[in-house]
C-alpha cells in the first residue's frame, strides 16, 4: 500500500473519483438511460415494451413536432444574428475610455445573472395590453401596442425579446475579452497606413476576433435550440402553439401526456442535430480551427 501512495497515478485517480462518479451517475447513466427509453412506449407507469424506432418515425410524422421544430429555427434564425451584432457593437463602444464604463458594462451584463424565472415572470407583466410597461412606453411615440402573449404573430417575437435581453450582456463581455486581447500594435500600424473607420473594422478587428465569433455563434445556436423557461413561464407555448418550441414540446410528451419515450426520442433528434450544426460549424472554420 505505501507503494501505491507513491504513486502519481493514485492520487490522480483519488482526487478525481468524485467527478468521475458524478460524471458517470449525473451524465452518463441518464444519457444511455434516455437512448434505451427512446426506444420503447414506455409511459413513468408500467412496464417497457421495445418499439425499436417507431419513435424516432413518428416524429418526423408529427404535425405537432414539425411547428414547434419550424418555431425553433425560427427563433434561432433570428436571435442568432442579433445576439452578434448588438453586443458587439455594445462591445466596440464600451471599450474606449469615458466616463461610468464600468457602470454600463455592469448594467448590461446584470440580466446574465437574473434569473430567467423570476425575469420572465416580470416581462410577463411587462408585456401586459391594458396595464403592462412596454406597450405604455410605446403609446409615448404613438404607438397602440399589441396583445403580446394572446397574439400568434407576436407571441414569439416577445420571447425573442426577453432571450436577447438576457443573453446581451454575456455575448458583449466576451467580444470586449476578445478586442481586448487584440494587440494594439495592429491598430498603430493602421493608423500609419491610413486605414481607419470601416476598413480597420473589417480588415483587423473582425478577423482577429473570429476564434471570439465562432464561440459565441455556436453557443447562441445551442442555446437558442435548447429555448424552454421563458416560453414555459410567458406563454406556456400559446396561443395555438405559435409560441411553442421543442423542448417544451419535449416537456409536454414526457411529462404531461406520460410519453416518456417519445419524448426521449424528439430529445435524441434535437441532441443529434446541434452535434450535426456544431460540427458544420467547425467544419466551416476548418482553415483556423481543428478537431482532433
Amino acid at each position: 500500500m505505501t507503494n501505491i501512495r507513491n504513486k502519481d497515478w493514485f492520487w490522480a485517480v483519488l482526487f478525481l473519483l468524485p467527478s468521475i462518479v458524478g460524471l458517470a451517475v449525473f451524465t452518463l447513466y441518464p444519457l444511455i438511460s434516455s437512448a434505451y427509453i427512446s426506444l420503447t412506449d414506455w409511459g413513468l407507469l408500467g412496464d417497457m415494451n421495445f418499439v425499436g424506432f417507431d419513435n424516432y418515425i413518428h416524429a418526423f410524422k408529427d404535425a405537432t413536432a414539425l411547428t414547434v421544430f419550424s418555431n425553433t429555427i425560427l427563433f434561432t434564425v433570428v436571435t442568432v444574428p442579433v445576439l452578434l451584432a448588438l453586443p458587439l457593437l455594445l462591445a466596440m463602444a464600451l471599450n474606449r475610455k469615458m466616463p461610468m464604463t464600468r457602470f454600463f458594462r455592469a448594467t448590461y451584463f446584470l440580466p446574465t445573472i437574473s434569473s430567467m424565472v423570476a425575469m420572465s415572470l416580470i416581462w410577463q407583466w411587462m408585456y401586459n395590453r391594458d396595464f403592462g410597461l412596454v406597450n405604455y412606453i410605446l403609446s409615448f411615440a404613438g404607438i397602440q401596442g399589441p396583445n403580446w402573449l394572446t397574439s400568434p404573430f407576436y407571441a414569439l417575437v416577445a420571447i425573442m425579446i426577453v432571450s436577447v435581453w438576457k443573453s446581451l450582456g454575456y455575448n458583449m463581455m466576451l467580444f470586449l475579452a476578445g478586442l481586448q486581447a487584440i494587440p494594439r500594435v495592429y491598430y498603430e500600424a493602421a493608423d500609419l497606413d491610413g486605414c481607419t473607420g470601416l476598413r480597420r473594422l473589417f480588415r483587423i478587428t473582425l478577423p482577429l476576433l473570429r476564434p471570439t465569433t465562432l464561440f459565441i455563434t455556436v453557443m447562441s445556436i445551442i442555446n437558442s435550440l435548447q429555448v424552454f423557461d421563458q416560453v414555459m413561464v410567458i406563454t406556456g407555448g400559446g396561443p395555438s402553439r405559435s409560441s411553442s418550441v421543442l423542448v417544451h414540446y419535449i416537456y409536454q410528451c414526457a411529462f404531461q401526456y406520460y410519453e416518456m419515450g417519445y419524448g426521449c426520442a424528439l430529445g435524441w433528434v434535437l441532441a443529434i442535430f446541434i452535434f450535426l450544426l456544431t460540427m458544420t460549424q467547425f467544419a466551416l472554420n476548418k482553415e483556423e480551427y481543428s478537431i482532433e
